[in-house]
């Protein structure tokens, strides 16, 4: 309910900014005369919003994240990180945050605060789940973790390599000088970056692609990372290292692809796994996205409702994010992409099914990557945190949409089957939803 949301009077500067931002986009989409949208044009704005202000309170509050939960439990001794002699306090945080060693990804471009520990020869590691990220660099002195909170995004946080009886995860304000910026929506966040880069993994200088997400075409995606599986012709800019990897006369890269593992390249003994598999750097690139996505209309929303009362000017916003949450832009796959059996099982085994066994987890990598175009962080704590008021505005939008009743030809790409798949899945699956999905739903079924 609208009257629900508490009205925090915000500073007149930034409504007029706020004012001029709508009035430049609204006009932006009038001249574009019918040219298609893309989900970036209007969610994805590149102004920062007010998140140390009153009413976000970002740096003030004290999150509630998992990563925050866990500080907790070790700082009174409920729990106690172990220290590995290879990779100190690695395999612990894995196992005590429920991430899978099989998610792993190596990154060689030097994009980190602790940029100087990194090279294509030292790579670092980065594995996750829905909601944490764990950052590992062979030999370097901390580890660097970040994960989402449900109300305020990204919090990142740092850990010391070294042996202590109570090792203390602090949180890591230093990270928002590259997490709060056009990449992350103007909030704080993820993104993943495709550069170019030297032999030593300097970044070469007006070779970055942009942000990646499903969005991008797979020949723009993963400079600066390793990458293991198998694509076929499809061709992509990863394991490519140093200028000579380029054939500048052809203008494409020299192709380096369809790697089982990376054991010709790298010393793998350093690290969980011999892959920076294709499958988890997909998956990635939609999560990280996704979640700035939700983290931006949670904003929105409150700062919205603190000035005017009402959402009605976040119509561009709610479209495009149903638009990213719905796969309607992705780039299609124009061969089957097969990666790590470990991380795919795993993630697929996450999933919460319904009563014919399907997913929004359900892997696809065929023509696209998920077989139901449904975001599977519609289950997130952070969606499920959403203001009331745009949480409840999303359901009555994604029902019209998935019924037919909504013709919206933003969502035409949509076919019927793929329609009523979703809202089955959902009727079976997702808890609390509203009593018009269906009043007579029954509760989930158990995970497999």
């Amino acid at each position: 309910m609208e009257k629900s949301v508490a009205r925090t009077k915000v500073p007149l500067p930034f409504l007029m900014r706020r004012l001029q931002a709508i009035l430049i986009l609204t006009l932006v989409a009038a001249f574009r005369g019918g040219t298609p949208l893309f989900a970036e044009d209007f969610q994805g704005s590149t102004h920062p919003l007010p998140f140390d202000e009153s009413l976000i309170n970002y740096s003030a509050e004290t999150p509630n994240d998992r990563i925050a939960q866990l500080q907790k439990q070790i700082a009174s001794g409920e729990i106690k990180l172990e220290w590995d002699e290879q990779t100190g306090y690695l395999r612990s945080l894995l196992e005590k945050l429920n991430i899978s060693k099989d998610s792993q990804m190596l990154v060689f471009s030097q994009t980190s605060l602790q940029r100087r520990e990194i090279n294509p020869r030292n790579p670092r590691a980065i594995y996750y789940n829905d909601d944490i990220y764990v950052g590992y660099i062979p030999g370097a002195p901390m580890m660097e973790l970040s994960a989402v909170d449900p109300k305020l995004g990204g919090i990142f946080y740092s850990i010391e390599q070294e042996k202590r009886r109570k090792p203390g995860i602090v949180r890591n304000q230093e990270c928002l000088q590259c997490h709060v910026s056009a990449r992350t929506m103007g909030v704080p966040g993820h993104f993943v970056r495709s550069v170019q880069t030297d032999g030593g993994g300097e970044i070469k200088s007006g070779s970055d692609a942009g942000e990646i997400t499903h969005c991008a075409p797979l020949g723009q995606r993963w400079g600066g990372w390793y990458v293991t599986g198998q694509h076929g012709v499809q061709q992509h800019l990863g394991n490519l290292v140093g200028a000579s990897a380029f054939d500048r006369h052809a203008g494409e890269p020299g192709f380096r692809g369809n790697l089982n593992d990376l054991t010709s390249l790298i010393d793998t003994g350093k690290y969980l796994s011999p892959h920076s598999d294709i499958v988890a750097l997909m998956v990635l690139e939609h999560q990280a996205h996704m979640h700035n996505y939700i983290t931006r209309l949670n904003y929105e929303t409150r700062l919205m409702m603190s000035a005017y009362g009402h959402i009605r000017y976040l119509d561009n916003q709610v479209n495009a994010f149903l638009r990213y949450l719905l796969f309607t832009e992705e780039t299609p796959l124009t061969a089957p992409v097969h990666g790590a059996a470990e991380y795919v099982a795993q993630f697929a085994a996450q999933g919460v099914r319904d009563s014919k066994g399907r997913s929004l987890r359900d892997l696809d990598m065929q023509t696209r990557m998920f077989k139901y175009p449904c975001s599977f962080l519609i289950y997130s704590d952070a969606f499920d945190n959403l203001p009331d008021v745009m949480r409840e505005h999303l359901w009555k939008r994604l029902h019209a949409i998935l019924t037919g009743t909504d013709k919206d030809p933003q969502f035409a790409k949509l076919t019927s089957t793929d329609r009523q798949a979703i809202l089955e899945i959902l009727r079976e699956t997702k808890p609390n939803l509203p009593e018009y999905w269906n009043p007579k739903r029954s509760g989930p079924v158990a995970q497999n």
